[in-house]
């Protein structure tokens, strides 16, 4: 897994992509060892979030591997099975039960740009420039982008995106919404993401759960069923011992101390 590299530090892993001489470009191998670190890190109830970037400064991920596309020739069933494959691992990591933060640090096109819109919210670096250039090489989004570039800026501006291939700026992109916060330095790029990270930890690890599954009701559901779904997890949030925690930490003037989930 060398084109990975996994790193814990407290409750964050941390996964690179290891790809420097490609752009850190993704392969379909890549995108299932990505699904699966990911899969892993939510499943140990001490990781509390994960940080997904590129390594240097060029590229968090310029899209995927052209030489595995071009491979593939007019082989349709091997096509739909590699799109398939690629557009299941990034849904995983978009429904993971802890926050997938991308923290992008340069160009983060075709594919990569899909990762980005299947975290759960990206932090970008002032030199991180996005697209979707896929229909100049005669080729569209694989990995969802068609999907969820327009539930994220809208119908108009996302068909404008990828029929032209216009690069967003970070700042571009911040002002569309694509990220919670303003772009920063290259040097601050991975200490904020830390940060942020590590804000999120201190929060109850169930009630942060909760949110992610509530905000893809969102996403996935009509308003009505969303609400259903917002009514029951609320009811477990108010009856659990994680509740009584925070509740009893704000009373007190404390900082609540959340156990790990399975605890």
């Amino acid at each position: 897994m060398s084109d990975l590299l996994v790193e814990r530090t407290d409750a964050t892993v941390t996964l690179t992509i290891h790809r420097p001489a490609a752009l850190n470009a993704l392969t379909g191998e890549l995108l299932e060892d990505l699904r699966r670190c990911v899969a892993e890190a939510a499943g140990d109830p001490a990781v509390r979030a994960v940080v997904i970037t590129g390594c240097g400064q060029k590229a968090f991920s310029a899209g995927a591997d052209l030489n595995e596309i071009t491979a593939l020739g007019a082989d349709l069933a091997r096509a739909r099975e590699l799109m398939a494959r690629g557009q299941a691992a990034l849904r995983e990591i978009e429904r993971a039960p802890v926050p997938v933060i991308a923290a992008v640090n340069g160009l983060a096109l075709g594919g990569g740009f899909e990762l980005v819109l299947a975290s759960t919210f990206a932090v970008l670096s002032t030199r991180a420039s996005l697209g979707l250039p896929e229909s100049g090489l005669g080729l569209i989004p694989g990995y969802g982008g068609t999907q969820r570039l327009p539930r994220a800026v809208g119908q108009r501006v996302a068909a404008h995106l990828m029929l032209t291939g216009t690069r967003l700026s970070a700042d571009r992109a911040h002002a569309l919404g694509l990220t919670p916060v303003p772009p920063v330095a290259p040097d601050e790029l991975l200490p904020t993401a830390a940060s942020i990270a590590g804000t999120i930890a201190s929060r109850g690890p169930l009630a942060v759960r909760a949110i992610l599954r509530a905000v893809e009701a969102a996403r996935d559901l009509p308003l009505d069923e969303g609400l259903s779904t917002e009514t029951e997890l609320a009811a477990r949030a108010i009856v659990s011992a994680e509740s009584t925690e925070g509740v009893a930490a704000f009373a007190e003037r404390r900082t609540p101390v959340f156990p790990n989930p399975e605890d």
